[in-house]
C-alpha cells in the first residue's frame, strides 16, 4: 500500500483536507470549522466521509495562529489544542503543524507562473526577499530569504501591526472603530472581519442606522453590484488599506524578490481589486516611491495556495 499524509489548511472559517501520495493532492473537501470543537474531530469526519483504505500516519497542518510550542490557539476561531494529544488522537507516527502563511510562503518559490497576475512593478531579483500578505478570514503575512541553496520560509504576525490613518475620513472611522478595539491593527480593517468592522463603523458614523448588519461576503456582493454605497466606501478602504501595508511590507523587507498577494479575498474581487486604490496606495511612499514602484507584485490567483505548500512538505516527509 502506498504511503500518504493527510494535509489539512484551517483558517478562522473554513477547514480545507486533502490526501498527499506520490502523485499529488487529491479528495479535497472544504469543511466550516464551526460544525467541529477543533480540529481532531474535523479531520476524523473528513476521513470519514472519503472512506480512506489505508489511515494516514502523517499529517501537515496549517494554522491560523502563531505556533509556537505544544499548545496552538487560533487567532479568528474558539479553537485550542496541544499538538501531543492531536497526534495521539488521530493516531499519527508524524505530525507537523506551521503557521498558515509559512505554508503559502513554501509554495512561491515553485509556484506556478499562470497561478500569477501582475498588477505591477518591474522585473524580480532572483535570491531576494520576497512578501507574501493577504486577506481571508485574517490577515496573513510571511516573507522568505535565500539561504545559499533555496529559500527558507519565515511566518510572522505581521497582520497585527497599527495600521496608520491618512485622511480625516479614516481618522473619524477609527475613532469609531475605537469603541470596540483597542488597537487598530492591519487586520481589524484589512481581512473579512475588518471588512464587516468598517461598514458597521461607517454605517454608525454617517447615521445610517437602518442598514442592516452583513457579513464580509455579502458587503463585497453589494460593493461589487453598486447596491450599496456604505458597502462600496468599505470594500474600497479594506483594499485600499492592502496596497498601504504591502507597501509598508517592502520597504521593511526590501522585498526585491517581489510582494505576493495571497488569500481568498483578492482572487474572489476580480477586476474589482485590479481597479481599486491598491495600487495607487502601495506606492504612496513618498521619498521612496520610486523604489516601491519597482518591485514587482503579483496576485495570486489560486484561493487555496497553501495547500500546495503543505504538499510540498508532505512529499518531502514521505
Amino acid at each position: 500500500m502506498p504511503r500518504t499524509a493527510l494535509i489539512a489548511d484551517i483558517g478562522g472559517t473554513n477547514a480545507r483536507f486533502g490526501i498527499v501520495d506520490a502523485q499529488g493532492t487529491h479528495d479535497l473537501k472544504y469543511l466550516e470549522c464551526k460544525n467541529y470543537a477543533g480540529p481532531a474531530e474535523a479531520a476524523e469526519d473528513y476521513l470519514k466521509q472519503v472512506s480512506c483504505k489505508a489511515r494516514p500516519a502523517s499529517c501537515i497542518m496549517s494554522i491560523a495562529g502563531p505556533v509556537d510550542g505544544d499548545l496552538v490557539d487560533f487567532t479568528n476561531l474558539d479553537w485550542t489544542f496541544r499538538l501531543s494529544k492531536t497526534k495521539e488522537e488521530l493516531k499519527l507516527d508524524y505530525f507537523e503543524a506551521m503557521n498558515d502563511f509559512k505554508a503559502v510562503a513554501l509554495a512561491i518559490p515553485d509556484i506556478d507562473p499562470t497561478l500569477l497576475h501582475k498588477i505591477g512593478g518591474g522585473e524580480k531579483r532572483e535570491e531576494e526577499p520576497m512578501g507574501v500578505i493577504g486577506p481571508g478570514t485574517g490577515l496573513g503575512v510571511a516573507y522568505l530569504t535565500w539561504n545559499g541553496k533555496d529559500y527558507d520560509a519565515h511566518p510572522t504576525e505581521g497582520g497585527h501591526v497599527t495600521m496608520p490613518a491618512t485622511t480625516e475620513r479614516e481618522f473619524s472611522i477609527f475613532h469609531r472603530m475605537l469603541a470596540k478595539y483597542h488597537h487598530i491593527s492591519a487586520e481589524r480593517v484589512c481581512s473579512g472581519k475588518g471588512l464587516e468592522n468598517l461598514y458597521s463603523a461607517i454605517k454608525v458614523l454617517d447615521h445610517k442606522f437602518d442598514l442592516p448588519d452583513l457579513d464580509a461576503p455579502e458587503i463585497s456582493k453589494k460593493a461589487m453590484d453598486g447596491s450599496c454605497v456604505v458597502c462600496k466606501e468599505a470594500l474600497d478602504l479594506m483594499l485600499a488599506f492592502l496596497g498601504r501595508v504591502s507597501g509598508n511590507l517592502v520597504l521593511s523587507l526590501g522585498a526585491r524578490g517581489g510582494i505576493y498577494i495571497a488569500g481568498g479575498i483578492p482572487t474572489k474581487l476580480g477586476d474589482y481589486f485590479l481597479k481599486s486604490r491598491f495600487w495607487e496606495e502601495y506606492r504612496a511612499k513618498g521619498r521612496m516611491t520610486e523604489l516601491v514602484e519597482q518591485i514587482p507584485v503579483y496576485l495570486i490567483k489560486h484561493d487555496a495556495i497553501g495547500l500546495l505548500g503543505l504538499e510540498q512538505t508532505a512529499k518531502r516527509h514521505l
